[in-house]
């Protein structure tokens, strides 16, 4: 499994933006083959900094992601929100273990 951790720090003024956008990714996103887990999650103690669990079956999942009309709408849609660019850390998932 190929976990990407995003975090995304957005300017106070368009958080309710980005919330409305990201959730719109995640009902597609949720939907791709391979995609294991898209969770949107907010800090309790900064509203503004954001994490995205973007868990794929594979590499080659993960790619595909990024060329689907909703990731490229969201992309555009949030960039002039940031705070700071936003910081992808990718991981391999351990488990739960997956059979793809």
């Amino acid at each position: 499994m190929h976990v990407t951790l995003v975090h995304v720090h957005v300017k106070p003024e368009h958080v309710n933006d980005f919330i409305r956008a990201t959730h719109e990714n995640h009902r597609h996103s949720v939907l791709e083959p391979g995609n294991r887990r898209f969770d949107v999650l907010q800090s309790p103690d900064n509203a503004t900094h954001f994490v995205l669990y973007e868990a794929y079956a594979s590499e080659v999942d993960t790619a595909r992601h990024k060329q689907t009309a909703h990731y490229l709408k969201w992309r555009d849609t949030v960039a002039e929100w940031m705070a700071r660019p936003r910081e992808g850390l990718r991981y391999h998932g351990l488990y739960p273990e997956t059979s793809a």
